[in-house]
């Protein structure tokens, strides 16, 4: 069939909206038609050539909408139902048994290749294949072939023009906190960074009943919304020393702290706010691939520092999204208040527009 798809042909370069021809879905596949996808970082890494996938390529790994068909041994889904997209998994390895699906041992192939494992790509052009299966569906199109392993249904009343997010991003943020570190009632946290993820990791630190949530950002309109969502302490990291801002909050330390920069400095300035036994959450992606933090094992011994490092909020996609779903219905997960949504055709004024930090979270959505 013929789609509309936003192609990355080279790094630093705007995506071109094209005509391709996408396959039907072969056994264990299922066809979708998009109806919103969020816009992440790590779509963008792709298209600098951070992610390894060749070029041209179509990414998206956010995207939401309405299951077409299904290939033969589908049973999870079938046309019609409303469905969000998420990471791919191969459902067998020893990790993927035990709920871990995040950790797959197949990750990388089944995300990032481009293809799918047998080499073919479902997506092609004029002038030949193009590399695709981003995440197992590659969204910023019109229509998406996925997977039964990476499609989540949803309830017949989700909106489709939200949801797309809760497939990576807030999935990642809010379970970081809620499945990786497990905050517990009345605990202190403290989030790294209020884009998207950590903001999400705000409302997740609601969710689990945290008594103080504290985050540190430059950009005051995000510190506005991160009090907005939950927080109870919004700092700015020109107004001082971290440890010392976190310890005229919490004398004694916070017992969790979530990383979303990816910035070894700012990740070693938490360390000497942290409380006895206290977690260290990471899932910033550093911009120099070959970036360290220094971490002394005496002082990590003595005070029994645990450190995660998170995928995808080691979630379970097919049952953390529709709770996020539902607490969002029930008026406690407000995810939308971060969105801002673009006419897909206009996806790299909304790239912009993320970029200057005109926006917090970019969803974007088909007519």
């Amino acid at each position: 069939m013929e789609i509309t798809a936003a192609v990355a042909h080279k790094p630093h370069a705007d995506f071109t909206l094209e005509t391709l021809t996408l396959d039907g879905p072969k056994a264990g596949e299922v066809l979708v038609k998009i109806a919103s996808v969020g816009l992440c970082h790590t779509d963008l890494a792709a298209r600098e050539g951070i992610v390894p996938i060749a070029m041209p390529a179509v990414l998206g790994h956010e995207g939401a909408g309405t299951v077409v068909e299904v290939g033969e041994g589908v049973t999870k889904v079938k046309a019609g139902d409303k469905v969000a997209l998420t990471f791919n998994s191969c459902g067998q390895c020893p990790n993927c048994q035990r709920g871990e699906r995040a950790y797959c041992y197949q990750f990388l192939p089944l995300n990032y290749m481009g293809t799918r494992l047998d080499g073919s790509a479902p997506i092609n052009s004029a002038t030949g294949p193009v590399n695709s299966v981003f995440f197992g569906q590659s969204s910023f199109a019109s229509h998406s072939l996925a997977n039964e392993q990476n499609v989540v249904k949803l309830a017949d009343d989700a909106p489709l023009d939200l949801v797309g997010p809760l497939g990576c991003g807030i999935q990642t943020g809010a379970g970081a906190v809620m499945n990786s570190m497990a905050a517990h009632e009345g605990s202190s946290l403290l989030v790294l960074g209020g884009g998207s993820v950590g903001l999400s990791g705000v409302m997740g630190g609601v969710v689990q009943g945290c008594e103080t949530i504290i985050v540190l950002e430059p950009h005051q309109s995000r510190r506005e919304l991160a009090l907005e969502l939950g927080a109870t302490h919004a700092l700015d990291p020109a107004a001082g020393d971290l440890a010392e801002q976190v310890r005229a909050i919490v004398p004694t330390g916070v017992q969790y702290v979530f990383d979303t920069t990816g910035i070894p400095a700012v990740i070693e300035s938490s360390l000497g706010a942290m409380a006895p036994h206290a977690s260290l959450g990471l899932v910033g992606v550093p911009t120099d691939p070959t970036a360290a933090i220094n971490l002394n094992l005496i002082m990590a011994m003595t005070i029994g520092v645990k450190l995660y490092g998170i995928i995808e909020g080691d979630a379970v996609p097919d049952e953390f999204i529709p709770r996020l779903a539902e607490l969002h219905k029930a008026g406690r997960f407000p995810f939308d208040k971060m969105i801002t949504k673009y006419p897909f055709s206009q996806i790299n004024e909304a790239i912009e527009a993320q970029h200057k930090g005109a926006a917090v979270k970019i969803v974007l959505v088909n007519d």
